[in-house]
């Protein structure tokens, strides 16, 4: 397609993801990078998405919101790169980007906030409980080495990082098989240029 792509973004936040799936695409696009309060929160962006938030992504008159939203749609939209799930794959793809991006993202934010779901009220959150969340994750790596199956989508990008940051951070516990597996999607020359992308824009500390 010949529409323009322009990722709206900034190198602390989900745009991070995006990021990885642009450079796992490949096809040209445009990074503007936003900072927190005002200008993400300025009249011109927000007509843009109303949010006020990144990663968003515009891609000639159509604009995705949602960092997994963004990676399917990336694989959609250009098949030729290949992450994008056969008819084999379509059922685990979805079931598993769609269980990160709504239980796990909620479960591993409520541990960052030291929030725990009553136990009588466990059945109201989305999730369950954050140990019941936790073992669905390890499962499902035990079962297939990436999350579609045999071969690594577009699923990969959101889950992958979902995990290694949240290795990172303390958020997921550091079981061997979630160490494997992120080691195993991060090793991707894709995430490398990304990553130097993302840390070359990083806001510079004054030096004394």
């Amino acid at each position: 397609m010949s529409e323009d792509l322009v990722l709206y973004s900034n190198p602390m936040s989900r745009g991070r993801i995006a990021r990885w799936m642009m450079e796992e695409v490949g096809q040209p696009y445009e990074t503007r990078m936003l900072e927190y309060g005002g200008p993400m929160k300025a009249a011109s962006y927000l007509s843009v998405n109303p949010m006020g938030k990144v990663p968003c992504l515009v891609h000639g008159r159509t604009v995705v919101t949602e960092t997994a939203a963004i990676c399917a749609y990336m694989a959609e939209t250009f098949p030729d790169a290949g992450l994008a799930p056969t008819a084999a794959e379509r059922g685990a793809y979805y079931r598993w980007l769609f269980f990160f991006a709504g239980p796990v993202e909620h479960a591993v934010t409520n541990k960052a906030m030291n929030f725990t779901v009553p136990a009588d009220k466990a059945q109201m959150a989305g999730y369950g409980s954050y140990d019941e969340t936790v073992a669905a994750m390890e499962r499902r790596l035990i079962e297939s080495p990436y999350i579609a199956g045999d071969r690594f989508t577009a699923a990969d990008v959101y889950v992958g990082a979902q995990i290694g940051w949240g290795l990172q951070f303390g958020t997921i516990a550091p079981r061997p098989i979630f160490g494997d597996y992120a080691a195993r999607v991060m090793g991707r020359e894709a995430w490398a240029r990304a990553t130097a992308l993302d840390d070359a824009a990083m806001p510079q500390k004054d030096t004394p």
